[in-house]
């Protein structure tokens, strides 16, 4: 939906609609990018198609990975800069000779690759050559496409494989030699070629295909005007509006920031207009957009790596992830509600709210590419590569065949997405090689072992002191990184200590997921909420403090569904509901306390009683005894206060 009205003169420009993707303007570097692109696009296609087994031509799959990894390579010397975000009017000398070295050993380790891979315990030079090279070049590719931080973090994984045995103490590594230490993290299943690539390179790549063709056949339109058209109306419309739009699109997207900047650029500005100030503004729009990663039925990428780490059916990471998906947002939904209450905002101008019908009847046909989706995922139990495909060609179908509010797809929209695709999980196929590379050298120096042990050692077998290290430091590994990064991240660094201690395996995965998240709007480092700060024109680490208050919950929910499985679908029905009734209630009642807004303003002795009475409420039957009569008793103070404060705004 777009403002009819001309623009506020205060109201900031659009920005880059898409942080990760390089500006081009070089013709023949668009046309290598979107050769490459499709190329790498393709190749997920292809694999999730089982084309290489229909074929005949299989082989090994650590073949193809590298194979994939370098198209990406190639890509990120050919599109994307040395120096981040500068002009590409042409491809310098030194990207040609990144271009014909990527290529040239990549072919070499996929064609020989069988050969290599049975004589490793040889260590042929010229294999320990190539596999120096493509980890160089994997460092060099993930410092163009996402930044210096995961660089960093990656080298310094790399430098404690090769010189960790002189660290004294309890983090001593192993002394492994230095061909045997490369070999293993470049070219072995344990390592570079392991689980992350396989999920960079097929299911990511499939879901992000999606969502391209999704915004290329007016569904993103569709879900963003029928947002306005279903929460303009409320009080606090604008807000509830932006809420709505990004979760949608959060889910899909795969990336907190990148979505800031493409659903921000129209909520931030509605919502300021609506009466809410520019960094709360912000500030929504940031914890909507973070919270998309953690909805169901998408997540973004995580859940589909979460299911490869934990082994388990992605169906059941989508289960487990329904009730505190709903808690984070009914939180925020509640939060916005308020505030707009206590500041006197209301609906959205009547001039841009589109009529519920027109709207639906003009869209409802995006709805079923998502139909589709859940019925390859859970009906029909295909595998999630093969089900985004299915849910791409739906969406394909009612592009072309329905379009929305008078546009269709063409065929040119089409192939674009090929290519935009491609060009855009390059940083993602470089962080799953990331990953795999400190999967590798955690595995090879013992060093993934030793930290888990010196956190189960600090915490002294207290779990709350545990889970609070966890989540500190969570957040602090989190800081600057994409999601993908930051979930594979911790699934190897937080995780295994959780479940060492006897935490559930998904319950200490999705907890390092969240807190991992949470790094998005956490200061000093929240890069979404600083997105939305400048989208909004305001100053940054206040939009961040103003998130971490509209995203309190966030913080607590983690700690709930570690001592509560029942709100991850764990348990008997009665107990999976009065866990979720509970804590449902709890969030409500510190909510109301923290907007300090019911039926009228509250003071300041009253909103302590609410968030007490919340406090009480969230407490979980597991963490003290007689914690029911402790629920009982907030939510009896809570009501009382309710009910009392009706009456008197009566």
């Amino acid at each position: 939906m777009t403002d009819p009205r001309p623009q506020d003169p205060a109201e900031p420009g659009p920005v880059t609609p898409e942080p990760d993707m390089p500006a081009i303007t070089a013709p023949h570097v668009k046309i290598i990018g979107a050769v490459l692109g499709a190329a790498l696009t393709f190749g997920s296609i292809a694999e999730a198609l089982d084309f290489y087994q229909l074929a005949g031509t299989a082989g090994f799959i650590e073949q193809r990975l590298i194979g994939m990894l370098g198209i990406a390579l190639v890509l990120a010397f050919a599109v994307f800069p040395a120096v981040p975000k500068a002009p590409r009017p042409f491809i310098p000398w030194y990207d040609w000779i990144g271009i014909a070295v990527s290529a040239a050993v990549c072919i070499y380790v996929t064609w020989q690759y069988a050969d290599i891979f049975e004589n490793l315990h040889a260590r042929p030079p010229e294999v320990i050559v190539c596999a120096v090279i493509i980890v160089a070049l994997v460092g060099e590719g993930l410092r163009r496409t996402a930044g210096k931080v995961l660089f960093v973090f990656m080298s310094f994984f790399i430098l404690f494989g090769l010189y960790g045995h002189y660290v004294p103490g309890q983090f001593e590594g192993r002394d492994v030699d230095i061909d045997r230490m490369f070999l293993y993290v470049a070219l072995d299943p344990n390592g570079l070629v392991g689980i992350p690539m396989v999920v960079s390179t097929t299911i990511v790549i499939t879901f992000v295909f999606f969502g391209h063709l999704l915004e290329a056949s007016g569904g993103s339109k569709f879900f963003t005007d029928i947002s306005v058209a279903l929460m303009g109306r409320y009080r606090g419309g604008s807000s509830k509006i932006a809420i709505s739009a990004s979760c949608l699109f959060g889910s899909i997207s795969g990336s907190a920031v990148s979505n800031v900047v493409s659903t921000g650029v129209i909520t931030i500005p509605m919502m300021k207009r609506g009466g809410y100030p520019a960094h709360i503004a912000g500030a929504i729009e940031a914890v909507a957009s973070t919270g998309g990663q953690l909805m169901p039925p998408i997540m973004g990428a995580a859940a589909f790596v979460m299911a490869e780490f934990l082994q388990v059916p992605y169906g059941d990471v989508v289960i487990a992830a329904i009730i505190p998906a709903l808690l984070y947002y009914i939180t925020l939904f509640i939060q916005a509600d308020l505030y707009a209450a206590r500041h006197g905002i209301s609906r959205v101008e009547e001039n841009l709210i589109p009529a519920r019908g027109r709207v639906f009847r003009a869209g409802w046909p995006f709805l079923l590419p998502f139909v589709v989706l859940i019925a390859a995922l859970f009906h029909f139990n295909l595998r999630p590569d093969t089900s985004a495909l299915a849910a791409a060609l739906a969406a394909v179908i009612i592009g072309i065949g329905i379009g929305y509010d008078g546009a269709r797809m063409s065929v040119r929209s089409l192939f674009r997405a090929f290519s935009t695709t491609g060009i855009a999980v390059t940083q993602i196929v470089m962080i799953g090689a990331m990953a795999g590379i400190v999967i590798g050298v955690l595995n090879i120096t013992g060093l993934g072992f030793a930290l888990t042990q010196a956190l189960i050692a600090i915490a002294a077998g207290n779990l709350f002191l545990l889970l609070v290290m966890a989540a500190v430091v969570s957040i602090v590994l989190g800081m600057g990184m994409p999601t993908l990064g930051v979930y594979l991240l911790l699934a190897t660094l937080v995780a295994p200590s959780l479940i060492e201690v006897g935490v559930p395996p998904m319950a200490a995965h999705m907890f390092a997921l969240y807190f991992g998240m949470l790094s998005m709007i956490t200061p000093p480092v929240a890069i979404a909420a600083f997105a939305a700060a400048t989208v909004a024109n305001t100053n940054p680490m206040r939009t961040g403090y103003a998130a971490v208050l509209f995203g309190w919950s966030a913080y607590v929910i983690p700690f709930l569904f570690v001592v509560s499985p029942a709100l991850l679908f764990d348990g008997t029905a009665v107990s999976i509901l009065t866990a979720t009734a509970a804590a449902v209630a709890g969030i409500w009642s510190v909510s109301v306390g923290l907007a300090g807004r019911m039926f009228a303003n509250l003071g300041t002795a009253i909103r302590a009683v609410y968030i007490a009475a919340g406090i009480a409420l969230l407490i979980p039957a597991a963490v003290i005894d007689g914690a029911a009569f402790v629920n009982l008793a907030g939510g009896a103070v809570a009501a009382t206060l309710t009910i009392l404060g009706k009456r008197r705004k009566v």
